[in-house]
């Protein structure tokens, strides 16, 4: 597949997920990174009208699984789940768009490590996220 065609089937499967939900949309890739974008609305924001820690957390998570996913070696044999998930928010957003780049900082076959840098539309860090996930076999399911 593609580059484009990867990002159609993503942001396709977004229905009725937690991304749809949040307007988090898969925007562009590479052949080792993976970038989202989400809204900054009053939906996203917590009482004193700061974008909500747990949104861009979410926002992190979504590229870094997908990254994960999209990059495995065997995707037929195996799925990435996420493990540990760390966040440091240096500022916030109030409007316009977050945007997510998950790149790699370890690949291997039983873990991935993961950076998300979360920036604004001046590309400003808001947060800066590392995700480790676990590459564990695929449970096929058996017909009855």
């Amino acid at each position: 597949m593609t580059h484009t065609e990867i990002l159609a089937e993503l942001n396709r499967r977004r229905e009725g997920t937690l991304m749809q939900t949040l307007g988090i949309e898969y925007m562009a890739m590479t052949e080792s990174s993976l970038t989202v974008r989400m809204p900054v609305t009053a939906g996203h924001m917590q009482p004193l009208g700061l974008l909500h820690g747990g949104a861009t957390v979410a926002l992190a998570e979504t590229a870094g699984s997908a990254a994960s996913q999209i990059f495995l070696d065997d995707p037929q044999n195996f799925v990435a789940v996420g493990l540990e998930i760390a966040a440091n928010h240096v500022r916030s957003a109030r409007a316009g768009f977050v945007h997510g780049t998950a790149t790699f900082l370890h690949r291997g076959r039983s873990t991935h490590v993961l950076e998300i840098r979360v920036v604004d539309d001046a590309g400003k860090l808001v947060t800066f996220v590392k995700m480790t996930n676990a590459i564990v076999p695929r449970v096929h399911k058996q017909h009855e």
